[in-house]
């Protein structure tokens, strides 16, 4: 008899995820289900995805996590994650597109975050069964003082995931199963087989949240538009980014920080360079120069080194104008 198999939150753990799935001795007529975040915090985001994508016979619902890629909504994790996967991010989210925000068969129902007892899953708010920020404000409101899985009472096993239970999954009255146990936070993977209600679990190998974050904050870091931040803006990023991290991390941001205190510092060369650009040309030769602007308020003696920081909001506008006036200007760190 095929069975349906629930999995927990996954969180990028790919390699537990097939341990899990040889744990549970899932079959290719078995009928593979996620509860949602496939993606962010763990080590193989791709892996995990191609396998749901390419393994016939399997469902994924969606997470907030997945929703956030879709949406464009990103925080570090998402950031990691889009390095992650590199040139196949585009088709991936994509495929986060057609995700299903709930599943139900006849063994069972599948949310990501919950559901509200009683009322048609599809008619449900897509932000309350994905777990969204407002999803979770109007499941607070609804059920003040309980969780909503309290309240359910049909006899079809509920399954979901989205906060972690800990290390064991929740369970309650055989109907209702919280399978996130904390597999990216070095706990364990879960699923649920159905009909037979049966769990299996795999230890995560590592608190791979802990080694993502560490590892992949110098590539995110290097993707951040310090070019194009007014300089409080920079100094600002500068002093969050530094508050941790690991010591290559820190030790670029020392350097990024060097790099615009050097940049600042060409200010009074830059004026004096304009000036003597500017020098004897007729307005016509100024106007074509790509400093113009620059070059006339140096002929009529209005440039100084604070005129030069007026203009000069973000460290890509020194670049530009050190270069329009042949003055040798420090790049970004690599």
């Amino acid at each position: 008899m095929a069975r349906t198999v629930v999995v927990g939150d996954i969180h990028g753990c790919h390699d537990e995820l097939t341990a899990l799935l040889d744990r549970a001795r899932v079959r290719p007529e078995d009928l593979l289900v996620s509860v949602g975040d496939l993606v962010d915090r763990g080590p193989d985001p791709g892996g995990v995805v191609r396998l749901f994508r390419e393994r016939p016979n399997s469902v994924a619902v969606m997470g907030n996590h997945e929703r956030k890629h879709v949406r464009g909504v990103f925080s570090y994790a998402q950031e990691v994650t889009r390095l992650q996967l590199g040139d196949g991010y585009a088709d991936a989210v994509g495929w986060m597109r057609t995700l299903p925000y709930c599943f139900e068969n006849e063994h069972v129902r599948v949310v990501h975050a919950a559901l509200v007892p009683g009322e048609p899953l599809d008619g449900q708010p897509e932000e309350l069964l994905c777990g969204s920020t407002s999803g979770e404000r109007e499941l607070a409101a609804r059920f003040p003082g309980s969780y909503w899985h309290e309240h359910y009472t049909d006899a079809k096993p509920v399954v979901f995931g989205h906060h972690v239970a800990g290390p064991e999954p929740l369970v309650r009255d055989g109907r209702v199963y919280g399978l996130d146990t904390g597999a990216c936070h070095g706990w364990n993977l879960t699923a649920l087989s159905l009909p037979d209600r049966t769990l299996y679990a795999v230890p995560a190998s590592a608190d791979h949240w802990a080694a993502v974050r560490r590892d992949w904050q110098l590539p995110v870091l290097r993707t951040r538009p310090w070019l194009d931040l007014a300089w409080p803006d920079l100094e600002r990023a500068l002093e969050r980014a530094g508050r941790t991290g690991s010591v290559p991390a820190l030790q670029w941001l020392a350097a990024v920080a060097a790099w615009a205190g050097d940049l600042r510092s060409l200010f009074p060369d830059l004026a004096a360079a304009a000036v003597r650009a500017a020098g004897g040309r007729p307005p016509e030769e100024l106007r074509r120069h790509p400093a113009a602007q620059v070059l006339f308020q140096a002929r009529d003696g209005r440039l100084d080194a604070a005129a030069v920081a007026r203009r000069c909001l973000t460290p890509r506008r020194v670049l530009d104008l050190a270069a329009a006036l042949s003055v040798a200007a420090p790049s970004l760190p690599a």
